[in-house]
């Protein structure tokens, strides 16, 4: 499973996501949008958001830090 946070480092609700993946052993890659310009436009092409965090699970596409989508596509409890 590929797991890819785009995000901020001053996002405090990109710092919670990631926190919490991190307390369910989930692995995960991170993307700074601020940096990364071309990973910045192709997350907005593929999302239609230019808010963060944007998780991508899979090609799978998830926006803010919504625990319920994240739990069902994660598989966590």
């Amino acid at each position: 499973m590929k797991i890819t946070v785009y995000s901020v480092p001053i996002c405090p609700e990109c710092i919670q996501l990631k926190e919490w993946l991190k307390e369910n052993n989930v692995k995960f890659e991170t993307v700074n949008v601020a940096v990364e310009q071309e990973k910045r436009k192709a997350v907005i092409e593929k999302s239609g958001q230019r808010t963060v965090p944007i998780t991508e699970i899979d090609g799978k596409i998830i926006i803010g830090f919504d625990k319920e989508k994240l739990r069902k596509a994660l598989r966590i409890k």
